[in-house]
């Protein structure tokens, strides 16, 4: 795509955009930055979020975190400028084949573990998008021959046109980010356009145990490969007698696979079918898979003191991905709930902390709402910041007790992001005298 002579203004100056003016200047494109909270960043300066600032564009290319119908953006849209998704931008640049894999839950884990599975095996890959690096600034070390595994979140994906995964997987999709996407139905529709522009040629991984994934089959022209943890399914992954079977053919054990949890399981069948598609074989693939070490905040264990485990799910950041989280254990829980909510329906989690949980410890701005619909299940202890929980948590659990953060809810209340509340909690927990 050659943008030379064109006007183009880039939305939201956090890494993703400040990724994709610095594409954009490469391509010798005439390239303004805009944010909310103009600030110096070396090199260009930031203009304010104002309409003055998007005068004369070609061109709007949003950041992820940059809602797509903000007034100035629909002003300009129609005044007729196009706009796009820092996502969609990368990829009229991006050299090699892309595997795009989006979900509400388990994408950063399947993302890993699919970059894993290639490189193991010598199949040149790079992995980023809404995990580590942003598409933009996969660009300068994209080649012919590569693979470019993407996590794709339904921000990335809302604002794409022709975006275009060889691959594309899409895990589950359960209520989360209404707070932006307003209806399951548009949250829904925002990653089916993974799919839209696939060809006779790509394929599309879907979970058939998740009726919208199942739904995805129809969109492109791509043929479906499923996953399912619940039945025999074919072309695909299945588990049948404790092993995970790829088209007919067992291919490891569950209990080899080193990662907690039935949905890790699903997130490894996944995986497992993508870079056997990619042209890995079974037992390549078995092999990685045991050398997978996991992905920080994602169920990650941080510390066993006093016969108390202490596990990092910062991650989970919806109530799907907290059940998931507390499925993987056996009981014993103390759960450290709370953040920002975004328009989430807590009461589901009442029956699991029912069974498994001494009880949840709440923090941030959700916690009145959590306190509300889990009422009268376990004892729901009001602890506001992460550092009274933490402490709350180390006077109350026992030996053989599990202390679990997650959340179920955004960080922006009182962090940057959940890497920077994980990375708090597991300061916290190993500070632990």
């Amino acid at each position: 795509m050659n943008l030379k002579g064109s006007k183009v203004v880039v939305v939201g100056m956090a890494r993703s955009g400040v990724a994709a003016v610095e594409l954009l200047r490469e391509q010798g494109v005439d390239v303004r930055a805009v944010d909310q909270n103009p600030a110096a960043i070396p090199g260009f300066d930031v203009l304010p979020q104002a309409e003055e600032s998007f005068a004369g564009a070609d061109l709007i290319v949003l950041s992820p975190g940059v809602p797509a119908d903000l007034d100035v953006i629909t002003k300009a849209r129609n005044r007729g400028v196009r706009v796009i998704g820092d996502l969609e931008l990368a990829s009229w640049y991006l050299q090699g084949e892309i595997i795009g894999i989006t979900g509400a839950n388990g994408k950063t884990t399947t993302t890993a573990l699919t970059g894993h599975i290639l490189r193991e095996n010598g199949v040149p890959v790079q992995v980023g998008g809404n995990i580590g690096t942003p598409p933009a600034a996969m660009v300068k070390t994209s080649r012919a021959g590569q693979w470019n595994v993407l996590e794709l979140s339904s921000f990335q994906l809302e604002t794409t046109i022709s975006f275009r995964a060889h691959i594309g997987a899409a895990l589950n999709v359960t209520p989360d980010h209404l707070d932006r996407h307003g209806t399951m139905e548009h949250y829904a529709a925002a990653k089916g356009r993974l799919f839209l522009e696939q060809a006779g040629a790509d394929f599309k991984v879907l979970n058939a145990d998740d009726p919208i994934c199942q739904s995805y089959a129809g969109l492109g022209h791509s043929p479906a490969v499923w996953f399912s943890s619940t039945r025999e399914i074919s072309p695909g992954a299945f588990l049948s007698g404790g092993e995970i079977v790829l088209n007919g053919t067992p291919v490891m054990k569950s209990a080899e696979v080193p990662l907690r949890g039935l949905h890790n399981l699903e997130n490894t069948m996944a995986a497992a079918a993508m870079a056997n598609l990619a042209g890995v074989t079974y037992e390549q693939i078995r092999a990685a898979v045991m050398t997978f070490p996991g992905v920080e905040h994602r169920l990650e264990f941080v510390r066993q003191r006093a016969g108390v485990a202490w596990y990092n799910d910062s991650k989970a950041t919806n109530v799907d991905a907290t059940l998931k989280a507390i499925a993987a254990f056996d009981g014993g829980l103390w759960v450290i709930l709370g953040g920002k909510d975004k328009n989430s329906d807590y009461s589901a989690l009442a029956a699991p902390l029912r069974v498994k949980a001494h009880g949840a410890l709440l923090i941030g701005a959700a916690a009145d709402k959590i306190e509300a619909q889990l009422r009268g299940t376990v004892p729901l202890l009001r602890a506001g910041t992460i550092e009274a929980a933490v402490a709350e948590a180390s006077a109350r659990a026992k030996t053989g007790d599990t202390v679990l953060l997650a959340p179920a809810c955004a960080s922006f209340d009182q962090f940057q992001n959940f890497e920077h509340r994980g990375r708090e909690f597991k300061r916290l927990v190993k500070e632990l005298p």
